[in-house]
């Protein structure tokens, strides 16, 4: 029987909101399921929580209030954060895509985190 681990997007209205849910989610208060993007696509492929045999999906409930949350804005938001910290032969990408942010182009924090999902673990997210 496959693992099923729900997300409630509506306790999501940050990207620190989401990591805290998914890793409740898997792993109860507290859990741990990644605190960054690259470490979400390294939890995908298991041995975080989630079953050895890959039997497992996760269900995002609510999800269009996620991703009202986890839009332009805190795209922008993260992507000041990023560019405080990135290393200077990236800044100007960073910034490219933080004006873009603020102007409410290109992806979002949302489609970031389905991005992954989709690249580490297809057909394991399926939103609600």
């Amino acid at each position: 029987m496959s693992m099923i681990y729900v997300l409630d997007g509506r306790r999501i209205h940050s990207l620190e909101d989401f990591w805290r849910v998914i890793g409740e989610s898997v792993n109860g208060p507290g859990g741990y399921f990644g605190k960054n993007l690259d470490a979400l696509a390294d939890c995908l492929h298991g041995g975080f929580g989630t079953p050895d045999d890959g039997d497992f999906r996760f269900e995002w409930h609510d999800h269009e209030e996620a991703r009202e949350a986890l839009g332009h804005a805190e795209t922008a938001r993260q992507l000041e954060r990023r560019l405080a910290h990135c290393h200077f032969t990236n800044r100007e990408s960073v910034a490219a895509e933080l004006a873009a942010a603020r102007e409410g182009h290109g992806p979002t924090v949302f489609d970031w985190l389905v991005g992954i999902f989709e690249r580490e673990a297809p057909g394991r997210l399926l939103l609600r």
